[in-house]
Protein backbone atom coordinates (compact mmCIF):
# COMPACT_ATOMS: atom_id res chain seq x y z
CA UNK A 1 0.00 0.00 0.00
CA UNK A 2 1.36 3.18 -0.85
CA UNK A 3 -1.67 5.64 -1.24
CA UNK A 4 -3.43 7.46 2.07
CA UNK A 5 -6.39 6.99 0.29
CA UNK A 6 -5.80 3.39 0.47
CA UNK A 7 -5.37 3.45 4.40
CA UNK A 8 -8.40 5.44 5.02
CA UNK A 9 -10.39 2.95 2.94
CA UNK A 10 -9.19 0.29 5.26
CA UNK A 11 -10.38 1.98 8.58
CA UNK A 12 -13.38 3.08 6.79
CA UNK A 13 -13.90 -0.46 6.05
CA UNK A 14 -13.05 -1.45 9.52
CA UNK A 15 -15.91 1.01 10.87
CA UNK A 16 -12.93 3.00 12.29
CA UNK A 17 -12.67 6.73 12.11
CA UNK A 18 -10.41 8.12 9.96
CA UNK A 19 -7.44 10.08 11.81
CA UNK A 20 -4.11 11.14 10.76
CA UNK A 21 -2.85 9.37 13.87
CA UNK A 22 -4.10 6.07 12.44
CA UNK A 23 -3.23 6.81 8.88
CA UNK A 24 -0.15 7.73 10.21
CA UNK A 25 0.51 4.56 12.24
CA UNK A 26 -0.93 2.34 9.61
CA UNK A 27 1.48 3.13 7.21
CA UNK A 28 3.91 2.76 9.26
CA UNK A 29 3.02 -0.75 10.50
CA UNK A 30 3.28 -1.40 6.84
CA UNK A 31 6.31 -0.07 6.13
CA UNK A 32 8.12 -1.27 8.68
CA UNK A 33 6.88 -4.60 9.55
CA UNK A 34 7.73 -6.10 12.96
CA UNK A 35 8.20 -2.95 14.23
CA UNK A 36 8.11 -2.16 18.00
CA UNK A 37 6.36 0.79 19.47
CA UNK A 38 9.36 3.27 20.03
CA UNK A 39 10.09 2.57 16.21
CA UNK A 40 6.57 3.10 15.00
CA UNK A 41 6.49 6.74 17.43
CA UNK A 42 9.57 7.50 15.27
CA UNK A 43 8.48 6.54 11.97
CA UNK A 44 4.59 7.86 12.62
CA UNK A 45 6.41 11.79 13.84
CA UNK A 46 7.93 11.97 10.12
CA UNK A 47 4.59 12.69 8.91
CA UNK A 48 2.95 14.25 12.46
CA UNK A 49 6.04 15.66 14.16
CA UNK A 50 3.68 16.72 17.15
CA UNK A 51 1.81 13.19 17.89
CA UNK A 52 1.66 12.04 21.41
CA UNK A 53 3.03 8.58 22.57
CA UNK A 54 -0.28 8.23 23.68
CA UNK A 55 -2.35 8.93 20.65
CA UNK A 56 0.15 6.19 18.81
CA UNK A 57 -0.84 3.37 21.42
CA UNK A 58 -4.40 4.12 21.25
CA UNK A 59 -4.37 3.89 17.23
CA UNK A 60 -2.08 0.08 17.45
CA UNK A 61 -5.04 -0.56 20.18
CA UNK A 62 -7.48 0.10 17.43
CA UNK A 63 -5.82 -0.70 14.64
CA UNK A 64 -5.38 -4.50 16.45
CA UNK A 65 -9.15 -4.80 18.08
CA UNK A 66 -10.26 -3.64 14.18
CA UNK A 67 -7.82 -6.78 12.96
CA UNK A 68 -5.99 -4.29 10.63
CA UNK A 69 -2.71 -5.12 12.62
CA UNK A 70 -1.21 -7.98 14.36
CA UNK A 71 0.28 -7.78 17.48
CA UNK A 72 3.18 -10.14 19.08
CA UNK A 73 5.66 -10.78 21.31
CA UNK A 74 8.03 -13.36 21.49
CA UNK A 75 9.02 -14.52 24.87
CA UNK A 76 11.82 -11.93 26.48
CA UNK A 77 11.03 -9.75 23.42
CA UNK A 78 8.33 -6.27 23.80
CA UNK A 79 5.45 -6.26 21.65
CA UNK A 80 6.10 -5.90 17.44
CA UNK A 81 3.40 -5.11 15.37
CA UNK A 82 2.69 -6.18 11.60
CA UNK A 83 0.23 -5.64 8.66
CA UNK A 84 -0.01 -9.19 7.28
CA UNK A 85 -3.04 -10.72 9.10
CA UNK A 86 -5.69 -12.97 8.16
CA UNK A 87 -4.21 -15.82 7.49
CA UNK A 88 -2.01 -18.04 10.15
CA UNK A 89 1.70 -17.55 9.80
CA UNK A 90 3.92 -17.36 12.26
CA UNK A 91 7.63 -15.86 13.01
CA UNK A 92 10.94 -17.46 13.61
CA UNK A 93 13.39 -14.79 16.02
CA UNK A 94 17.00 -14.33 16.23
CA UNK A 95 18.50 -15.46 19.79
CA UNK A 96 20.92 -12.78 19.25
CA UNK A 97 19.85 -9.83 17.54
CA UNK A 98 16.39 -10.46 17.88
CA UNK A 99 15.31 -10.06 13.80
CA UNK A 100 11.87 -11.26 13.40
CA UNK A 101 10.87 -12.97 9.84
CA UNK A 102 7.20 -14.28 9.11
CA UNK A 103 7.32 -18.58 8.71
CA UNK A 104 4.46 -19.34 6.61
CA UNK A 105 2.82 -23.08 8.05
CA UNK A 106 4.49 -25.75 6.88
CA UNK A 107 2.14 -28.18 4.36
CA UNK A 108 -1.95 -28.15 3.75
CA UNK A 109 -4.67 -26.11 5.34
CA UNK A 110 -3.26 -24.41 8.61
CA UNK A 111 -2.69 -28.00 9.79
CA UNK A 112 -0.89 -26.32 13.12
CA UNK A 113 -4.98 -25.63 14.24
CA UNK A 114 -5.28 -29.34 14.73
CA UNK A 115 -4.66 -29.49 18.45
CA UNK A 116 -4.08 -33.51 20.04
CA UNK A 117 -6.74 -32.43 22.93
CA UNK A 118 -8.92 -29.00 21.65
CA UNK A 119 -10.68 -29.64 25.20
CA UNK A 120 -14.13 -28.40 23.60
CA UNK A 121 -12.67 -24.81 22.16
CA UNK A 122 -13.59 -24.07 18.06
CA UNK A 123 -9.91 -23.36 17.32
CA UNK A 124 -8.98 -20.18 15.02
CA UNK A 125 -5.76 -19.60 15.35
CA UNK A 126 -2.00 -20.76 16.14
CA UNK A 127 0.62 -19.19 17.41
CA UNK A 128 4.28 -20.99 16.79
CA UNK A 129 7.62 -19.12 17.14
CA UNK A 130 10.62 -20.52 16.09
CA UNK A 131 13.96 -19.43 17.52
CA UNK A 132 17.64 -19.81 15.96
CA UNK A 133 20.30 -17.63 14.54
CA UNK A 134 19.72 -15.61 11.81
CA UNK A 135 21.79 -15.75 9.02
CA UNK A 136 24.11 -12.83 9.26
CA UNK A 137 24.45 -14.06 13.06
CA UNK A 138 25.10 -17.57 12.30
CA UNK A 139 28.08 -16.14 9.69
CA UNK A 140 29.72 -14.78 12.45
Amino acid sequence: MTTISEYERLLRGAALRVTRPRVAVLRAVHAHPHADTDSIIGAVRHDLPKVSHQAVYDSLHALTAAGLVRRIQPSGHVARYESRVGDNHHHVVCRSCGAIADADCAVGEAPCLTASDDSGYAIDEAEVIYWGLCPTCSAT
